[in-house]
């Protein structure tokens, strides 16, 4: 089978056609500015259009739930797929397409009368479907970039970049919305950044500098340093990776579970009268500019001290309670600041730790594996707010430090025995 990331022009020396590592870091880092705009376009407003074809408030949660599972789940698959066939380019490419072409397409869905509320639900979970499929492949290839600029730099670049996109891309919607009183024109505008998308990964993958390792089943070496994966199914779930990585997914679990959504806290900001709902999306995107921020800062940092550098997330997530759900406006902007900055590290710096956990061939498994776990724990933590924190803030203020405890512990231990790799 030809090896589309081993071209034999790239396994040599550089041709003059060939893109640094830096150049090519910041060229991922515009597609994610570009596909972002689409899709957190799309959930930003996905809630108001389903809305609008009819939807009732439990047929928006169910499609919205559903999609974000499909996006977490499938990647255990998809990872190990990367993996196995050397389809990392590939499925990055399909990923983006599916994303670049199904949201603009929600814009033709107020014209299908009874079949615009199916068509546009089934759009939303192909889009998720997309995310599945590429985001594992896409940060192997990104950690192999990054190999030359400093992993930590590389992803917290590609993070800011990737904020950018989400900052603006609900502003945009949002300011069509009021300037037109529609929802579908925000929609057919996406179309422009979603080609822009396709166009530049396009040529990044022709001038990328990388070659992601071979499978680990070629192991011909013999030094143990890329292990024999289990059978396709097994491997799938993690099956032959590192122990420390298994802790570290632990660690992230639980953090993530400790970090509520937005969703969670802008329903306290507007239920308590703390800000009106018009402001809500300009809070979203004040807390996107603060990820951002966290990305680059973190992701210098952990090349200059490795993992240690994590254990600010614990930390960060332990007071997001206390502070978010307080009545008074700058205490709840200290919290939501500091829900930004761990959201921010547990999306790019964490990346960044997991590839200097497994060998080069097993990556995009790794991160399937991650955000399948991390999954696990986006919905424990989720019910675990939505129980309490109404009613009962100071008991999850309680629950969620505890829990950090125990996550800080285990990230500690993971930390310190752990040897980067390239």
């Amino acid at each position: 089978m030809k090896d589309e990331l081993n071209p034999p022009a790239r396994l040599g020396r550089r041709d003059r056609t060939t893109w640094s590592p830096w150049r090519s870091v910041f060229a991922f880092g515009l597609v994610s500015l570009a596909a972002d705009m689409v899709y957190e376009g799309m959930r930003s407003m996905s809630g108001p259009l389903l809305g609008a074809l009819g939807a009732s408030g439990l047929v928006v949660g169910v499609v919205t739930g559903a999609g974000e599972a499909v996006a977490l789940i499938l990647r255990l698959f998809t990872g190990a797929w990367a993996d196995q066939r050397r389809l990392h380019w590939r499925l990055t490419v399909i990923g983006y397409a599916l994303t670049a072409v199904c949201v603009p397409l929600l814009a033709v869905t107020p014209f299908l009368g009874a079949a615009g509320l199916a068509t546009a639900a089934a759009l939303i979970l192909l889009e998720r479907t997309g995310k599945a499929i590429r985001s594992p492949a896409k940060s192997a290839l990104l950690a192999r970039l990054a190999t030359d600029t400093g992993r930590g730099r590389g992803f917290g670049v590609h993070k800011a970049l990737d904020q950018i996109g989400a900052f603006s891309g609900p502003l945009l919607l949002s300011g069509i919305a009021a300037a037109t009183g529609l929802l579908w024109p925000g929609f057919a505008v996406l179309a422009i950044p979603g080609a822009l998308s396709l166009l530049l990964l396009a040529r990044l993958r022709r001038r990328a500098p990388i070659a992601v390792a071979d499978p680990p089943d070629d192991d011909a070496a013999g030094d143990g340093s890329s292990p024999r994966p289990a059978r396709w199914g097994a491997s799938a779930f993690g099956a032959g990776l590192p122990a420390a990585f298994h802790l570290f997914s632990v660690a992230a679990a639980l953090m993530t579970a400790g970090l509520m959504t937005f969703g969670i806290i802008s329903f306290h900001l507007v239920q308590d009268g703390v800000i009106a709902v018009a402001a809500v999306p300009l809070v979203y995107a004040a807390a996107m500019a603060v990820q951002a921020v966290a990305a680059l800062a973190t992701g210098f940092a952990f090349d200059r001290i490795g993992g240690r550098v994590l254990l600010v997330v614990p930390a960060l997530v332990a007071v997001v309670p206390a502070l978010a759900f307080d009545d008074r406006l700058a205490i709840v902007v200290a919290g939501i600041a500091a829900w930004a900055v761990a959201t921010g590290v547990l999306d790019s710096t964490v990346k960044a730790f997991v590839a200097d956990l497994v060998p080069d061939g097993r990556r995009a498994t790794a991160y399937g594996v991650f955000a399948a776990v991390q999954g696990m724990g986006a919905i424990a933590g989720g019910a675990l707010a939505g129980a309490l924190a109404e009613n009962h803030a100071a008991a999850l203020a309680a629950i969620v430090a505890i829990v950090q405890v125990a996550a800080a512990a285990i990230l500690l231990g993971t930390t310190q025995h752990t040897r980067t790799r390239t």
